[in-house]
């Protein structure tokens, strides 16, 4: 499913002219152009909706290469009680196996330093928080309340990939080859890099704050514990 988000390129017509000759293929046409992460809800409600037991998000643009895909879905696959499969898998540039190709230095440089920054603010021990291929089962996506996600650029997937952590859902990466695209512009902006900047920041502080104010009541002695006055 292609989610067009109102493109000014030709993609929406593009592809309802691959849709009309492959009928498993589909076209969530948006009004407006909101941004990658309404985009990215707007598909995952339309999965959800459709009762689909899996969902896969990856780019368009042929930076993801589909022949990473069996690996992704291979993670989430369970046998049993024997071997439980993941809740969320990361296809990850940076575990090892995975590479990025054809990416300019600053590229990796912005990229590699954004997410040391967002694992050490948050508290994760995910390599790839900001990477856009992977695997939701659905009931992930049902216990996120998605309609509460404001993030929007790439701060979306660290969002996300949080949210998972914080839920308990377990999180595996995988590796993967990310290939710089042949053709287009990149959406990266300063306003992406600056919203990133800022939510991480605060997520991390709240989280923080969070766990001090919990350390603090648990090391408090309980009234029930403390000698009563006569």
């Amino acid at each position: 499913m292609i989610v067009d988000d109102n493109s000014p390129d030709g993609t929406g017509v593009l592809a309802d002219e691959l849709a009309a000759a492959d009928s498993r293929l589909h076209v969530l046409h948006r009004a407006t152009k909101a941004g990658l992460g309404a985009a990215y809800v707007a598909g995952f409600r339309w999965a959800l909706d459709r009762g689909y037991d899996v969902v896969v998000e990856m780019d368009a643009d042929g930076s993801h290469a589909p022949e990473d895909l069996p690996r992704l879905l291979d993670a989430l696959a369970s046998d049993h009680d024997a071997a439980p499969g993941a809740d969320v898998v990361l296809g990850s540039r940076y575990v090892p196996g995975g590479r990025v190709v054809n990416w300019a230095p600053y590229r990796q440089w912005l990229s590699r330093g954004g997410n040391y920054y967002s694992r050490t603010a948050l508290g994760v021990g995910i390599t790839d928080l900001t990477g856009g291929f992977r695997a939701y089962r659905r009931h992930v996506l049902d216990t996120i309340d998605l309609a509460t996600v404001a993030s929007q650029g790439y701060c979306f997937q660290v969002d996300l990939a949080w949210r998972s952590v914080r839920s308990g859902f377990t999180v595996i990466e995988v590796p993967i080859v990310f290939t710089e695209r042949e053709q287009g512009q990149s959406k990266m902006t300063s306003s992406i890099i600056l919203e990133a900047l800022w939510r991480v920041t605060a997520w991390g502080i709240k989280s923080r704050v969070a766990r001090l104010r919990r350390r603090s009541h648990a090391d408090s002695p309980s009234a029930a514990t403390q000698p009563s006055q006569s």
